[in-house]
């Protein structure tokens, strides 16, 4: 028995040592950043149960069987349909400044997606007035509301969405939503599933939860992506959920969420339809590609040039993250961003003190109070390097900035559903427009400085008087940032 036991013992610590050692390889195999490795090896090693079932579930990008197999089937008529795009005269790689051309140039050899002229932006920068116009476009729908949202939750304004949604399905106005399952989990326990399905709705849960479900993909893949498209001539995207602040996450002690979004109209919005369109396939195995943008005759006037940028599985990897790097490398006079999570990348980091060290004005702009206690700890493991290299950190105390955008030397703009952590540059399905508008660009710039107003400055020095219990538990956190 003695013996028996022995051997058992002996062929436990090598089932246990070749599980790590295995794990160990194809964490290097995979060829990650180092960061990420070496966050990824440390968990497993220091608390190894736990780390090694937690990479089995989130360590890599696994998207299911099913997908994987549906994506690539999907793909060679969706590259026909971006592939069009190039032969109407909305397309004019000429007319794009030096901010745009190498984002354009990127997202062309990556995507396939070009940069399209003959679009009109706005700026919504009030949740009351996001929803109201909203409500007022789906009210005049001819043939169809397509909507895909990360979160969706139930109470004022969004119940009157749904409201405008349920009377458009009974008009005969055909109405697909695509909601995130995790997200939007509130809503589809609530009593508007049953009376949109009724009405005729076609409405799809996205990356379902389960237990079943956690064996065979990633469970914390989130489809994050907020578009809105009608008559696929009106589109909506931007930061916000399909929620009323003053009912969403009230017991949160953050504050009301503070959002924007882009009204758009012209060339670009059958490309949202597209990237709508293609998760709907995904999802549903049903498709509805829709009619391109019509090839219009080449005015002289001034347009808004956007380039719409997809991302996550299924795009090219890293694509979100090249965007960023290009445009802050680019800046010669100033860079303002806006971010509820900031949780960067080396390379985003580095980028952002080297833009600073070389006399460009960085301000970057975060909410005083987070929703996620180790996103918080984690970005301020961060604010000293910022602050010694000169970067300015405004801490907004209007309530949960959720803003994200960037404006490049007020020439440039970013903006989107893109948050500066390591979930939405690596795994999460986005999407972000490149624009190349003076107009809108200084308009989102004055939204941005409204926030720096409404923001207290961090100060240097009296960040280097922080408590030592602060540093390290900052610095704990600071390991897992790659993660987060």
């Amino acid at each position: 028995m003695v013996e028996l036991y022995k051997i058992l013992t002996i062929i436990s610590v090598l089932a246990y040592w070749l599980l790590i050692a295995g794990i160990t390889t194809r964490i290097v195999y995979k060829r990650r950043s180092i960061g990420v490795s070496l966050a990824w090896m440390m968990l497993i090693y220091v608390v190894p149960i736990l780390g090694i079932l937690l990479y089995f579930l989130v360590g890599e990008m696994n998207l299911g069987k099913t997908r994987a197999v549906r994506s690539k089937e999907m793909y060679g008529p969706y590259r026909e349909w971006f592939r069009r795009l190039f032969a109407i005269q909305q397309y004019r790689p000429h007319n794009l400044s030096d901010y745009a051309t190498p984002i354009s140039h990127l997202c062309e050899k990556r995507l396939g997606i070009p940069t399209l002229a003959n679009n009109q932006l706005t700026l919504k920068s009030s949740t009351e007035t996001i929803l109201t116009t909203l409500i007022e476009d789906i009210q005049q729908a001819q043939t169809s509301i397509h909507l895909e949202f990360y979160i969706w939750y139930p109470g004022g304004l969004a119940d009157q969405v749904a409201e405008a949604l349920i009377q458009a399905a009974q008009r005969d106005v055909a109405v697909r939503i695509l909601l995130d399952a995790a997200g939007s989990r509130t809503f589809f326990n609530s009593k508007w599933p049953k009376l949109m399905r009724k009405a005729g709705i076609q409405l799809v849960s996205a990356l379902s939860v389960s237990l079943v479900r956690m064996i065979f993909r990633r469970l914390d893949l989130r489809l994050h992506r907020k578009i809105v498209v009608i008559d696929n001539q009106i589109g909506y995207t931007g930061s916000m959920n399909l929620v009323d602040p003053k009912c969403f996450n009230q017991s949160a002690g953050v504050g009301e969420w503070i959002d924007v979004m882009v009204r758009i109209t012209g060339s670009s919005v059958p490309v949202l339809n597209c990237i709508l369109a293609w998760d709907w396939e995904t999802e549903t195995d049903q498709r509805m590609l829709p009619e391109p943008p019509k090839c219009l005759p080449q005015k002289e006037e001034p347009s808004d040039m956007v380039q719409v940028i997809p991302s996550g599985p299924g795009m090219p990897e890293d694509m979100i993250q090249q965007v960023l790097l290009l445009s802050i490398y680019q800046a010669k006079q100033s860079i303002t961003i806006t971010s509820p999570y900031f949780v960067p990348s080396e390379n985003l980091l580095f980028a952002l003190t080297a833009a600073a060290l070389r006399g460009v004005e960085v301000n970057l702009i975060i909410p005083d109070k987070n929703d996620s206690m180790m996103v918080e700890w984690a970005s301020r493991s961060f604010f000293g390097e910022l602050l010694n290299a000169g970067v300015n950190i405004h801490r907004f105390r209007g309530g949960l900035l959720h803003t994200k955008s960037v404006v490049i030397d007020l020439h440039h703009s970013l903006i989107g559903t893109v948050n500066l952590d390591m979930r939405s540059l690596w795994l999460n399905f986005e999407v972000t427009l490149s624009v190349e508008n003076l107009e809108f660009t200084q308009s989102l710039s004055e939204v941005q400085h409204q926030y720096m107003a409404n923001s207290i400055k961090m100060d240097a020095r009296q960040w280097r008087k922080r408590p030592l219990v602060k540093r390290l538990v900052e610095q704990f956190f600071y390991l897992f940032s790659p993660l987060l």
